[in-house]
């Protein structure tokens, strides 16, 4: 067997052993009671985001009844301290957690992939001032970072996917950047490089390929943690702004009736709750798939 002909096939093995986690993934997880049940958790959540306007019993922002309302024919869920119901809001606020975690997610993996592989493969003093510069961005509690920009640009959609961004790249980029010098070194790496390709090239064709499998399992944890961010600025009245739905701002909006009308606390509560855990049993499992093929 030639040189080239080795390089290629310890190449493809190694891109078949990084791969093999997502190809079963889908089927494997599913082997784990708890990550069948995160599965489904997130499923339901997905088609009540998707069906909204047909489940919806009235316009989300609509007074349709008394304040505080306890549950009834007419407003299963009971209304808040507005007399909206509370079931439409319910099924409203969960398009934009759903949207904009992965969204979130998104957004922070491909910046952290780039500079990561940046810094990695290119080392030197571009390695040391983006670490520096991640260590002062980690270095800020991640909440506190979150308000901090959200309170500077305003609070809006596009503002909570940039603080949640901004507070994810540096995790994403270490991640990678530790696998980068690990990679960088094998034997299809220096074959490309022999060839004469180009840096960008072999970052992005020969490096970045062997270090997807971790970086999508870590993006599925983060998803669950980036849902919980958003839950937490709406708390805090960070979130979207009003009067359009926010889970979050409806718990704050409820907490002073905890007392009268618990309901209005209890049902946001519970559907945050839901979906962070559902979000992190599915991400384990993808996990434990991964670990296993």
């Amino acid at each position: 067997m030639t040189a080239i002909t080795q390089e290629r096939f310890d190449r493809v093995t190694h891109l078949r052993d990084r791969w093999r986690a997502l190809r079963y993934g889908p089927f494997a997880f599913l082997d784990s009671k708890t990550a069948a049940v995160g599965f489904a958790i997130c499923v339901f959540w997905i088609v009540v985001s998707l069906l909204a306007p047909l489940l919806s019993p009235y316009p989300p922002n609509a007074i349709t009844g008394q304040i505080n309302e306890m549950p009834s024919a007419a407003h299963l869920l009971g209304t808040d301290n507005l007399g909206r119901d509370l079931l439409s809001r319910l099924l409203f606020g969960s398009q934009p957690i759903l949207l904009l975690s992965p969204l979130s997610v998104v957004c922070a993996s491909l910046l952290g992939i780039t500079l990561g592989l940046f810094a990695g493969y290119l080392g030197g003093v571009l390695d040391d001032i983006l670490m520096r510069l991640l260590d002062a961005v980690m270095a800020f509690p991640t909440l506190l970072l979150y308000m901090i920009i959200i309170a500077a640009v305003g609070p809006s959609s596009l503002n909570v996917v940039l603080a949640i961004t901004v507070g994810g790249f540096p995790g994403v980029a270490r991640l990678v950047r530790s696998m980068v010098l690990d990679v960088r070194n094998r034997e299809y790496v220096l074959a490309a490089r022999l060839r004469g390709e180009s840096p960008f090239y072999i970052m992005f064709r020969e490096i970045l390929p062997n270090c997807l499998g971790p970086v999508i399992v870590d993006a599925c944890l983060r998803v669950g943690y980036a849902a919980f961010a958003i839950g937490t600025l709406g708390f805090l009245g960070l979130g979207l702004p009003p009067p359009d739905p926010d889970w979050g701002r409806m718990v704050a909006e409820g907490r002073i009736w905890i007392i009268t009308a618990p309901w209005i606390v209890l049902f946001p509560a519970v559907a945050i709750s839901s979906l962070v855990v559902g979000l992190n049993l599915f991400a384990d499992g993808v996990n434990a798939a991964a670990r296993r093929y």
